[in-house]
């Protein structure tokens, strides 16, 4: 699966080809990267991106064309010299507090095969904003990952990736996907290792009975309480919480 970042910070976005899970998967063929600076998408000799946003107030506003040069550039090595004309562009999705919160099923249609065909460009915002002109032209979807405000979108595009990545096969095991919170709708349990008693702590005492029918019942009814108290919202499913 491809994607593509449109940043100011091209260099935050190591980190995810440097450590861990994505890492790995990246290092497996799972997944490519490739980042776009709009700085380089200018006209004028101060590599001009933003500007003083019409009607007043605080802050700059990122403008639309180095961005729409940006995309197009993306787009364009992404589909190649030969692409069909037919043939679907890539998603292009911008990271932004207007945006619909990123929930587990939109990670997983994401991860899916059409748009692992396609790839998805992530445009990521800054300053007070994205020219509304741009994101009425070329964005898809607007995603947001909390509500809260950041500095940039990159950390919210690298979440996203790092979700998606951890979807495609074969960069995680089927079981460790599975028993994941949100892998059946609702939050994963507490887990323990060693040693049993720690600072006088005991390690539930079902977990070292060696039943494993009694395990799976406790760590159900254990994730059904977490989920209970931490997230209700999750619990829509009348079958879900029998």
């Amino acid at each position: 699966m491809r994607f593509d970042a449109i940043t100011l910070f091209p260099e935050m976005f190591e980190a995810l080809v440097q450590y861990g899970v994505t890492r790995r998967a990246h290092e497996r063929g799972l997944w490519r990267l490739r980042t776009w600076n709009p700085r380089d998408f200018t006209q004028d000799v101060h590599r001009t991106v933003d500007d003083r946003p019409f009607g007043g107030g605080p802050g700059m506003v990122l403008m639309a064309e180095p961005l729409a040069r940006a995309v197009e550039a993306a787009r364009a090595e992404a589909c190649g010299p030969e692409a069909d004309a037919g043939e679907a562009a890539p998603w292009v999705v911008c990271l932004s507090a207007a945006g619909r919160r990123l929930t587990d099923a939109r990670v997983k249609q994401l991860a899916g095969e059409a748009a692992c065909a396609r790839g998805v460009i992530l445009v990521c915002g800054r300053y007070e904003g994205i020219d509304q002109r741009f994101v009425e032209e070329f964005v898809d979807e607007e995603i947001s990952i909390g509500d809260f405000v950041l500095s940039g979108g990159e950390i919210a595009a690298m979440s996203l990736i790092d979700a998606v990545v951890r979807q495609l096969p074969g960069a995680l095991k089927v079981e460790s996907v599975r028993d994941e919170s949100f892998g059946d709708g609702r939050l994963d349990g507490p887990q323990y290792t060693r040693p049993e008693t720690w600072r006088g702590r005991p390690v539930p005492p079902v977990l070292l009975s060696g039943d494993h029918a009694r395990i799976e019942q406790w760590r159900r009814a254990q994730s059904l309480e977490r989920t209970r108290c931490v997230r209700p919202d999750l619990l829509q499913d009348n079958a879900l919480a029998s």
